[in-house]
């Protein structure tokens, strides 16, 4: 397998790069700062780029009449125009972006669950809604990995946003380099990894990158990327796991003693019972892998789609139902 794309992501400046949240502190993430050693960051805070000083007093969704306005409470200051401003100024600058993590709940930066006032005044929240620059991002960006800390710390979607960040990496090298052979060995590397996200989308995108019609280029990559995309936004199934896994069984059943058979369909019957995680039944057939040197499973990256040492086993205990 080659050597991983080092991806681009815009981060949270608060999330351990600069003490610039309203109470001039940080909030350090484990999880953002190892990830430093394997991306490229671009740090943002919207607030202090508004001109909101470190420490200031908070600022807060208002709903006003139906219209959600961005409002430092303590002094009735009204943001809204200039976050506005800022954010489509600073996001329209992005040239190449492959994902976000952004400061969870904050008006802001908060992708969802933030909370918005009835009023300026101490009152309850009332609703919930997404930050304003957050919300844009989302809005802008859904084809890309966007998160925030908070949601990181759940193992599924810890592995679904590392495992599309790295993906859409390497789709945007191969973009910027077009090539049909590039686009082919793009598919086949990772056919067992677009089979376990969506066997639909992986199904037309061969036929996209086998180009049997000689379509331009350009047109084969401009159909091919909006597919790659939508099959790479949904965590996948463990159920979807357990058929590439099966799949991938398939190449090995006739070298295997009845015995070898049996621990490994135990083992995907223990991931299926969610009483060991996807890396034992994975690492079984990987040592299938070296041990028959089979050359086209080698290049899956369905067996490693990011740098093994942004492994972590460490989960919030929200499980695989957690979205």
């Amino acid at each position: 397998m080659d050597k991983f794309v080092r991806p681009e992501v815009v981060v949270s400046r608060c999330l351990g790069f600069e003490s610039c949240r309203y109470n001039a502190q940080t909030v350090p993430s484990k999880f953002v700062s190892t990830l430093g050693n394997f991306v490229n960051y671009t740090t943002v805070c919207p607030e202090v780029e508004i001109g909101l000083g470190v420490p200031r007093s908070p600022i807060r969704l208002i709903d006003m009449g139906g219209a959600i306005r961005l409002i430092q409470p303590s002094t009735g200051l009204d943001v809204t125009e200039k976050m506005n401003t800022y954010t489509s100024s600073f996001l329209s600058s992005l040239k190449n972006v492959d994902g976000f993590i952004l400061k969870a709940l904050s008006p802001s930066c908060g992708i969802k669950d933030v909370k918005v006032y009835p009023g300026v005044g101490k009152v309850m929240a009332t609703g919930k809604d997404s930050g304003i620059f957050g919300g844009e991002v989302v809005a802008r960006f859904a084809h890309l990995p966007v998160e925030d800390e908070g949601r990181l710390t759940n193992f599924v979607l810890r592995e679904h946003f590392l495992t599309t960040l790295f993906t859409v990496a390497r789709f945007r090298e191969l973009n910027m380099n077009r090539s049909i052979k590039g686009l082919v060995d793009f598919q086949s590397d990772n056919k067992l990894l677009f089979m376990s996200y969506n066997q639909n989308e992986m199904r037309t995108m061969g036929r996209i990158a086998g180009n049997l019609e000689k379509k331009d280029l350009d047109e084969v990559f401009d159909r091919y990327a909006p597919h790659f995309y939508r099959a790479m936004s949904t965590p996948p199934k463990h159920t979807s796991h357990i058929n590439v896994l099966m799949h991938g069984l398939g190449y090995f059943s006739r070298y295997l003693s009845s015995s070898e058979r049996k621990f490994f369909l135990d083992s995907l019957e223990r991931y299926r019972q969610a009483k060991i995680p996807l890396s034992v039944p994975l690492h079984i057939l990987k040592s299938y892998v070296v041990a028959f040197e089979n050359e086209y499973l080698a290049r899956q990256t369905f067996f490693e789609p990011y740098p093994e040492e942004l492994v972590e086993i460490s989960d919030s205990g929200k499980g695989r139902a957690s979205k």
